[in-house]
């Protein structure tokens, strides 16, 4: 005991002798009442205590560093992938320059882009790689107009829905096996849940940043004070910089100081009776406009089914129904933003939000008549094929309503740009028509997710399509259009776009699919679901075939007790719809506390 009490002792005085400076420990050692070869000892115990807490600190010293060297690595990984990223630079100039009202619509092709890559790699990576893999070679001649019509070659290929086999993939003997009607199903099941998800998290999170907490990222005096990046040193970066705060802080005066317009009573009487023509009209050029695609619809599929004496006519005939209903959508929603002119509204936001509605009005129901005539007169047509028929009619409008997308932007700004600057000067520049373009991106959306039933590789084109339209439209607006007259800001504007794309978009085509799933007759001689009754009768075959197996008792359990019960979903909905109501009620409580909190401040 009086060893160990001695031992840390001794130890308790070199520690303190090694953390004293080399003069002071030296004064210390001579002062001490020991022999010389004791302060020896004591002396070299110290330098070796000294040394040791050294080697430490070295050790430490180096793992610091390494993890100093590490993090700027990673952050100069960070900063090269998001310079490869084409439109990093872009959306900073285009929200410099034209404010955050046209920056959402980039932003919102950028997530729909990002979004067409997702499903492209989906239905690649277990649709049609397996199926390229096991597939017979593809003897039709290819002339070029198949780009085009999507018919000819293309019929032949992993492009459509009738290409696919309803036989099991294996490529070795007695190895394991690929069920491609279960592949097939259950990709495009999954993929939908997918986006139901992602559609759901993305309008919350934007729904809590731009309405629930929009106070968290408003533009007040921490824009001048708190704002400012003292890391940008390269001078485009500073200018750039400067751009987008000075335009954010404009769009936020504007906000702040709204001037409330008292008409009097002749005026509002004038601009009601103005609304309501307004709407008479485009309703009723909607109503022609479904009505003539609705007659054009009922007697395409006698012209295909027709004969022709050469190809060429054959070819003309399939792209008779994509023009008209391209050329439709083109040139009305430019007849709605007229109209939205003359209406004279009081902010550029009433005038986008009316436009918005006025062509997802027209183009939806567009779609709608198409989608009827797909699953009415197409699906009980005598064609051998009658899938791969629908893929190529949404092929072709995919890729015609592209090309149009393309012709708007030349005719609708780079002419508009000619003749408000050379013809008729009082005109000047035109801006850049957010609600147009907006349902533009909305209906070619719409179109690919009714599309990857019949075409899986939908998604890819459409992906390519949307980088496309990415660069066109960047070059466009900075070549030919102006910064809105009005600055305003727009914090709901991508969460609007958003709510659209689900509503009634997303939901529109679940129906659509739902309805091809479950009711209608596959086709007998095409398909991995030839010979059934339904799409969705190969799930019941699977379980039919699990129930033999006591290892997969599990699964035919969930699929009787869960996933075909209607008293689950129901329970799933109640619950769903509680918890709505209970956040709701959370957010509506935070918010009086926020102002309560906020009232306190100012006094």
């Amino acid at each position: 005991f009086w060893f160990l009490c001695g031992f840390d002792a001794e130890q308790d005085l070199v520690g303190s002798l090694a953390s004293m400076s080399s003069n002071e420990r030296i004064k210390a050692i001579q002062k001490m009442p020991e022999t010389m070869r004791k302060k020896r000892e004591i002396r070299n115990k110290v330098l070796k205590e000294i040394t040791k807490k050294s080697r430490h600190r070295g050790a430490q010293c180096t793992q610091r560093a390494r993890g100093v060297l590490f993090r700027r690595f990673g952050n100069a990984l960070s900063e090269f992938f998001q310079q490869m990223q084409p439109w990093h630079k872009t959306l900073k100039i285009i929200g410099a320059e034209f404010g955050t009202s046209v920056l959402s619509y980039f932003v919102f092709l950028k997530w729909l882009l990002n979004f067409n890559i997702f499903s492209f790699l989906i239905n690649c990576g277990f649709i049609t790689i397996p199926q390229f893999l096991a597939g017979e070679p593809n003897n039709l001649s290819f002339t070029g107009l198949e780009l085009l019509t999507g018919a000819g070659y293309f019929e032949q290929t992993v492009l459509y829905y009738g290409f696919y086999t309803n036989a099991t993939i294996s490529k070795v003997e007695n190895g394991p096996s690929y069920n491609m009607q279960l592949a097939y199903i259950f990709t495009v099941g999954t993929y939908f849940v997918i986006c139901f998800l992602i559609l759901l998290v993305s309008m919350a999170r934007f729904f809590s940043r731009n309405f629930v907490n929009s106070q968290a990222f408003s533009v007040k005096a921490s824009k001048l004070l708190c704002t400012w990046d003292f890391n940008i040193t390269n001078e485009k970066a500073v200018k750039l910089q400067q751009k987008n705060l000075l335009t954010q802080i404009k769009e936020r005066l504007t906000e702040v100081n709204k001037e409330v317009v008292n008409f009097s009573v002749k005026e509002r009487v004038v601009r009601i009776a103005t609304h309501l023509l307004a709407w008479v009209l485009s309703l009723a050029s909607a109503v022609a406009a479904c009505t003539g695609v609705y007659f054009l619809s009922d007697n395409n599929l006698k012209l295909f089914m027709k004969g022709y004496s050469n190809d060429l006519q054959r070819q003309a005939a399939m792209l008779v129904l994509p023009v008209i209903v391209s050329l439709l959508n083109t040139l009305i929603p430019f007849f709605f933003s007229w109209l939205g002119h003359l209406e004279k509204f009081q902010t550029p936001g009433q005038h986008i939000y009316v436009t918005i509605i006025r062509n997802i009005i027209l183009k939806m129901s567009i779609v709608g008549i198409l989608c009827y005539y797909w699953l009415n007169s197409v699906a009980t047509s005598e064609s051998q094929c009658w899938e791969t028929l629908v893929g190529q009619d949404i092929y072709r409008l995919v890729l015609v309503d592209f090309l149009f997308c393309l012709l708007g932007s030349f005719f609708g700004e780079f002419l508009r740009r000619i003749i408000g600057t050379t013809v008729c000067m009082s005109l000047g520049l035109p801006e850049f028509d957010i609600g147009r373009n907006v349902l533009d991106l909305i209906y070619a959306q719409t179109l690919t997710w009714i599309g990857i039933l019949f075409s899986p590789l939908l998604p890819g084109i459409q992906m390519i399509a949307f980088l496309i339209v990415f660069f066109v439209k960047k070059v466009s607006l900075m070549r030919n259009c102006q910064p809105p007259r009005k600055v305003w800001r727009t914090a709901q504007m991508t969460t609007s776009f958003i709510l659209l794309l689900f509503c009634p978009s997303f939901l529109g085509v679940l129906s659509v699919i739902g309805v091809t799933i479950w009711r209608l007759k596959p086709s007998e001689e095409c398909g991995p679901f030839r010979g059934l009754p339904s799409m969705y009768a190969s799930v019941d075959e699977w379980i039919q075939t699990l129930e033999s197996y006591t290892v997969s008792k599990w699964v035919v359990w969930i699929y009787h007790n869960l996933i075909s019960s209607e008293l689950f979903f129901f329970i799933i909905s109640t619950v769903v719809l509680i918890v709505i109501y209970l956040y709701w009620q959370i957010i509506q409580a935070r918010k009086t506390m926020s102002k309560l909190i906020r009232n306190q401040i100012i006094n």
